[in-house]
Order: structure tokens, then C-alpha cells, then sequence
């Protein structure tokens, strides 16, 4: 639990921290963010409540949302709205270089301790997930062409597309790959019988 709620939690300082860089986001964040300029809503409120929906898109697809499904949703837009209000505006191109990369590695992380402490995988994972089971599609035809649209509608709202873009694309599945065998939870071991027991 503990895990689940860190790895939650530093996704959304993750994201605040690729924010304060405006060198691009991820393909779901540059939707957010295009979203947050129309809606006039803040980032935080804008991913939790798209969190929410997406979960609805599970119903038709027969997929169970566990906890951290549900935590999900509350916990990463909370964590993003609290660091953008601690942490200042980032004003030297030095700054922002330095915060690129502390921002996807720290995503790294948080995306690998949240799917390893085995509560369930994030709403807009198991849409895909469930996808791909409904339809027979394969995991990268499916995620590619989500994420194409999630970026293209959020590049025409106003969203951030940049170096940093092409930086998360790049790099998060090698570092998740690396970094989920390290912070997946054990399986618990089943209970040895006892012989003498009635």
C-alpha cells in the first residue's frame, strides 16, 4: 500500500516537474494540458477527472479496476496540482534542461513502483489492455494508435509537443523495463499446512 501510494503520489510530482520544463509531455498529459488551457481548469483536476472517465470505458470492455485503479484517479492530478503550487516556474533554458530529465526519470519510477506493488494497472492502461482483449489487436497497434490520438487532439487544444515528447517516447519503456523487475512486490507465499492441526 505504501508503495502504491509513493508510486502514485511521485507520478503526479513527475508530471509537475515535465510541466515546469515546457519542453513537451507525454502524449495523455499533452491532451491534459490542452484540456486544462480550454476548460480553464487546473492540470490536476483535468487528469483525475479524465482518469474517471476513461474508468467508465472500462464497464463495456469487462475489465475489474483494482485499488490502485481507483487511487488512481484521486491521488496523481492531487500530487500534480500540490507540486505546481510548491514548485516556481523554472525562467533559464538551463533550468528546464535539468528538469526534463529528473521528470521522465522520476516517471520511470513512479510508473514501475505503482504497476509493481500489484494493485491494479492505471485506467487508461487497461483501457488498453482491454482493447486489445476485445479485439484481438495487438499491445503495440493498439497503444500507438491511442496515444496518436490523445496527442493529436491535445497538440490541436493547445498542448505541449516538443523535445520532450519525443524524450518520454524514448525512453520510458527501456527505463520501466529496467527498473519494474527491481520495485514489483514479491507474490505472497501460500500458507504451509499445518500437519498437526485437527
Amino acid at each position: 500500500m505504501i508503495q502504491l501510494f509513493v508510486g502514485l503520489s511521485l507520478y503526479g510530482v513527475s508530471l509537475a516537474l515535465m510541466l515546469r520544463a515546457n519542453l513537451g509531455l507525454d502524449p495523455w498529459d499533452v491532451f491534459h494540458q490542452g484540456l486544462s488551457h480550454r476548460l480553464g481548469w487546473s492540470i490536476g483536476t483535468v487528469v483525475n477527472v479524465i482518469g474517471a472517465l476513461v474508468l467508465l470505458l472500462w464497464w463495456p470492455l469487462r475489465q475489474r479496476p483494482g485499488l490502485g485503479t481507483v487511487l488512481n484517479v484521486f491521488v496523481i492530478g492531487t500530487a500534480v496540482d500540490v507540486t505546481l503550487k510548491l514548485l516556481p516556474e523554472a525562467h533559464s533554458m538551463t533550468e528546464r534542461i535539468l528538469l526534463l530529465p529528473c521528470g521522465v526519470a522520476l516517471n520511470a519510477v513512479a510508473t514501475a513502483a505503482y504497476i509493481g506493488a500489484r494493485f491494479g494497472a492505471g485506467p487508461r492502461d487497461g483501457l488498453m489492455t482491454g482493447l486489445v482483449r476485445r479485439t484481438g489487436g495487438s499491445v503495440r497497434v493498439i497503444r500507438t494508435g491511442i496515444e496518436l490520438c490523445v496527442l493529436a487532439i491535445g497538440w490541436l487544444l493547445g498542448g505541449s509537443v516538443g523535445i520532450g515528447t519525443v524524450a518520454y517516447a524514448l525512453l520510458i519503456g527501456p527505463l520501466v523495463q529496467v527498473l519494474l523487475p527491481i520495485l514489483t512486490v514479491p507474490e505472497p507465499r501460500p500458507a504451509l499446512h499445518d500437519a498437526t492441526a485437527p
